[in-house]
């Protein structure tokens, strides 16, 4: 089958021109994307290829939260163009967390919700994620635990701890995000927040927080006082 590539597009049109003369700033969402993708299909474009993706998916925001089979379900993304995607993707969640530093010390709530905002805040489903600290409260490892409607057969103690454990952690911070944008706890997150402290306690490793993420906005839950 016959692609398209952006060499084939009208001089002006080609995005990767476009950016050299006027900037990333100057290209739309569908022509960022089209350099990512570098190709299109026997009858679109590469830029025609990001409209539709774009349009399929819904947004950036839910193309963020997008898995591989995901991808490769739209016509016209296969494997290496999805691999492609979740890459830049990646990138970007990267570059997000690396203005923190190298070695990121918590000292606040804050400190801990900035390090995650950029990843969690426009994810359609609910990650359960902890942060490992060690005793200076330096983050040593990160890793999600659940994904899903957050409940006690999602989190259970045992998955948390036998993390921290692998991390030789002093400490934990629990987060996760509530993608109606909308950080206040419910009862079901205060329930699973005090379950965890006291496994924690028994074991020797401290939940300092427990975060929840919305939109640009967070909850800590040891400020409210469930901690």
């Amino acid at each position: 089958m016959q692609h398209q590539t952006l060499r084939q597009l009208p001089h002006s049109q080609r995005p990767r021109e476009r950016m050299i003369t006027y900037g990333a700033d100057a290209l739309s969402h569908a022509e960022l994307l089209a350099i990512l993708l570098r190709t299109g299909t026997k009858n679109q474009s590469a830029v025609q290829l990001s409209a539709q993706l774009l349009q399929q998916c819904g947004s950036l925001r839910e193309l963020v939260d997008m898995s591989l089979d995901e991808l490769t379900a739209i016509k016209g993304i296969g494997q290496a163009k999805a691999l492609q995607l979740l890459a830049g993707i990646e990138l970007g969640k990267r570059v997000a967390r690396s203005s923190l530093g190298d070695v990121v010390t918590v000292r606040s709530p804050y400190d801990a919700a900035m390090y995650v905002m950029e990843e969690l805040r426009y994810l359609k489903k609910e990650h359960f994620i902890c942060l490992f600290l060690n005793t200076k409260n330096h983050i040593v490892g990160k890793e999600t635990l659940s994904m899903g409607t957050l409940n006690a057969s999602l989190v259970h103690p045992r998955e948390v701890f036998r993390a921290a454990i692998r991390s030789s952690s002093a400490s934990i911070i629990c987060i996760h995000n509530h993608p109606s944008g909308d950080p206040s706890p419910s009862p079901e997150d205060i329930q699973i927040t005090k379950r965890l402290a006291e496994a924690g306690s028994l074991l020797g490793i401290e939940i300092l927080d427990h975060l929840i993420i919305g939109d640009g906005t967070f909850v800590s839950l040891k400020e409210q006082g469930y901690l």
